[in-house]
C-alpha cells in the first residue's frame, strides 16, 4: 500500500513539472516584442489626477487591461490579489472617462492603482498591442517577464516573489 502511494505521489509530482515547463515555454512563445527599456518613470499620474511615487525598492507589475476585454474582466481579480501584496499600476486603454473606470472598478470589487490611458499613448510608449499584457521589473526597473493573455494569480505570485527575493 505505501509503495502505492509513493508512486502516486511520484505520478503527481512528475506532472507538475511537466505542466510547469510547458507553461513557462508557452508564457515564452506568448511573450511580447516590448519596449526592453528599463523603466525610468519615478511618478505617475493615477485616475483624478492622483500622483503616486513608485517605491524604489521593489519590483513592479505594470498590467496593461480594457474594460472592453473579456479576458482582462477575467483576469482582474488575479491583479487585484497581487496589489494587495506587491507594488502594482495597472494601464487601461481606451475605457472611458476616470469616473466610468472608477465605476468598472467599483462594480468588479477593483482597488488596484490605474492609470488611464484614453488615447493610447503610453500603451504605445511601451509597444503593447495585446490585451491583458503584464510586465514585471525587477529592482532595477529592468525587464524581467512579460505575459501576454490571461496569468493566474499562483503565476503572478510566483514571478513577483521571484523578483522580490531571488533577482538583484
Amino acid at each position: 500500500m505505501k509503495e502505492k502511494i509513493i508512486k502516486y505521489i511520484k505520478e503527481i509530482l512528475v506532472f507538475i513539472v511537466i505542466i510547469t515547463i510547458f507553461a513557462n515555454l508557452l508564457s515564452l512563445y506568448r511573450s511580447v516584442d516590448l519596449n526592453k527599456q528599463p523603466l525610468s518613470i519615478k511618478t505617475v499620474t493615477l485616475l483624478n489626477n492622483i500622483d503616486y511615487i513608485l517605491k524604489d525598492d521593489r519590483p513592479i507589475l505594470v498590467h496593461f487591461w480594457a474594460t472592453w476585454c473579456p479576458v482582462c474582466k477575467a483576469e482582474a481579480s488575479n491583479i487585484q490579489t497581487i496589489s494587495d501584496n506587491f507594488q502594482v499600476i495597472t494601464i487601461a486603454l481606451k475605457s472611458g472617462s476616470d469616473s466610468e473606470i472608477q465605476e468598472y472598478l467599483s462594480v468588479n470589487n477593483l482597488n488596484y492603482k490605474v492609470i488611464n490611458d484614453s488615447s493610447g499613448l503610453v500603451t504605445a510608449d511601451f509597444d503593447v498591442s495585446i490585451f491583458p499584457t503584464t510586465i514585471i521589473y525587477d529592482k532595477n526597473r529592468k525587464v524581467l517577464f512579460s505575459d501576454v493573455g490571461y496569468t493566474s494569480t499562483f503565476g503572478l505570485w510566483m514571478r513577483m516573489w521571484w523578483a522580490t527575493y531571488f533577482n538583484s
